[in-house]
C-alpha cells in the first residue's frame, strides 16, 4: 500500500558529499517518523538518523555533525545529506517510513530496497 524508493547513492571520495532521497508513494493517510538505516559489509543494519513529522531529529553518534536528515511533508520525501564522508560510511542505505495507509486502522513500518554508498579513494 505504501512504497519507498531511494535514490542518490553512488561512489564518492573520502571527504566528499552525497545527498540521498527517499520518496513515499501510494495511498497514505498519515506519515509519521521517517529515517535512514545502513548496513555495511559484514555488519548488522544500524540506525543512521530519524526525523519526526514535526521535524525533530536524532542521529547515530558516528554521523553527528556530518549528516543532516530533512523532510518535505508535502512530497512525502525524506533526505539525507552526507558530508565529510569516510570509508567506514560505505554501506547500503535504507529508507524507512512509519505510515498509516488510507482505510487502514493502524500504522506500519515500510522499507525501501536500499541504495549503495561507496566511499573510496
Amino acid at each position: 500500500q505504501v512504497q519507498l524508493v531511494e535514490s542518490g547513492g553512488g561512489l564518492v571520495q573520502p571527504g566528499g558529499s552525497l545527498r540521498l532521497s527517499c520518496a513515499a508513494s501510494g495511498s497514505i493517510f498519515s506519515m509519521y517518523a521517517m529515517g535512514w538505516y545502513r548496513q555495511g559489509p559484514g555488519k548488522q543494519r544500524e540506525l543512521v538518523a530519524t526525523i519526526t513529522s514535526g521535524g525533530s531529529t536524532n542521529y547515530a553518534d558516528s554521523v553527528k555533525g556530518r549528516f543532516t536528515i530533512s523532510r518535505d511533508n508535502a512530497k512525502n520525501t525524506v533526505y539525507l545529506l552526507m558530508n565529510s564522508l569516510k570509508p567506514e560510511d560505505t554501506a547500503v542505505y535504507y529508507c524507512k517510513a512509519d505510515a498509516q495507509p488510507l482505510l487502514a486502522v493502524r500504522r506500519y513500518d515500510y522499507w525501501g530496497q536500499g541504495t549503495q554508498v561507496t566511499v573510496s579513494s
